[in-house]
């Protein structure tokens, strides 16, 4: 991989151990108002946001066109406040690992849905590589107990996610991916307010105890603030049918991080779970085929100046 490659993996691969790590704070937020705690959360983040945004930042929205700026309220209500909504709802019928493993077939539909409206094939690399992220996913997760409203919220969270990236692209070069985080975010808590209110009415936002302020915190500032940058700009580096490639590491970090907190196990079906997305994203991201380009035929390692080794004794140049 060349430096712009590597760090736009290594951006959005902590992007996503960010945001499986946040899973154990969200198990402290079931007693709080949905509506009120996505608010918080995306209106921290977005005055946080603000001030990163760059020069411009204000020319730039204004340039946006109305076209844009719908595709932008489409991203925060379907890829965050909508996600969300729609994860919750599936975890009250059926156990969580059932939305988990819907939202780990995003990168298959990323990989399928991005060439086609950029009006291209399917890399069928990438496509195999985000296969093998999808069944490592469920190998990590397992499957639970649901019914059809549960199948049904979790193909509305697997959406969500889709979204999450997709609804970005086109979005992502005028604005950058700190201006683009700062604005989702700003848009997602109007829309979370709106949705409270209709929903919970007077009780939607209340004072938040100290338990339930620490998590809100972490969902703001590390996983909206710094999983949102990183992911934007892995994705910008990387495209998003590479970048969603790492989705699959959620549930990998959510296995790890559940021990710690009394919640779950890590076994063998963890690890070989997380073996086979760890395959799924090095090859669907080309790095095992540029370790391949590195080696010549029949096993010969060629090294910086085109001379192979055998065995470590290194071949005498030929003479002219």
């Amino acid at each position: 991989m060349n430096a712009t490659t590597t760090r736009g993996a290594l951006l959005a691969a902590l992007a996503c151990l960010l945001v499986g790590g946040s899973f154990t704070a969200n198990s402290v937020l079931g007693d709080y108002p949905y509506a009120g705690g996505q608010f918080l959360r995306y209106a921290l983040a977005c005055l946080l946001l603000l001030p990163a945004a760059g020069k411009g930042a204000a020319d730039r929205l204004r340039a946006l066109t109305p076209r844009q700026w719908s595709r932008l309220a489409l991203l925060a209500a379907v890829g965050m406040v909508g996600f969300n909504l729609a994860v919750i709802a599936a975890e009250r019928t059926a156990e969580p690992a059932v939305p988990g493993v819907f939202v780990g077939c995003a990168p298959v539909a990323v990989a399928v849905l991005v060439p086609l409206l950029d009006g291209r094939r399917p890399q069928r690399v990438v496509l195999y590589g985000s296969l093998l992220v999808a069944v490592g996913a469920f190998t990590v997760q397992g499957w639970g107990r649901t019914d059809g409203t549960g199948i049904a919220f979790s193909v509305c969270a697997l959406a969500g996610e889709v979204g999450f990236a997709v609804l970005a692209v086109p979005v992502l070069r005028p604005l950058g991916p700190r201006l683009l985080s700062a604005t989702v975010c700003a848009v997602a808590a109007l829309e979370s307010a709106a949705v409270g209110l209709l929903v919970d009415g007077a009780g939607w936002l209340r004072r938040p105890d100290t338990v339930e302020t620490a998590a809100l915190l972490w969902q703001a500032v590390v996983v909206t603030v710094v999983g949102f940058v990183c992911w934007y700009m892995g994705m910008q580096r990387i495209g998003a049918e590479r970048a969603t490639l790492f989705s699959g590491l959620i549930p990998v970090a959510a296995a790890c991080t559940a021990p710690l907190v009394g919640t779950g196990s890590y076994g063998p079906a963890q690890a070989a779970g997380s073996a086979l997305v760890g395959l799924g994203v090095a090859l669907g991201s080309g790095a095992l085929r540029r370790a391949e380009r590195k080696r010549g035929p029949r096993g010969r390692a060629f090294r910086g100046n085109g001379r192979p080794e055998y065995r470590g004794v290194r071949v005498p140049e030929r003479p002219e």
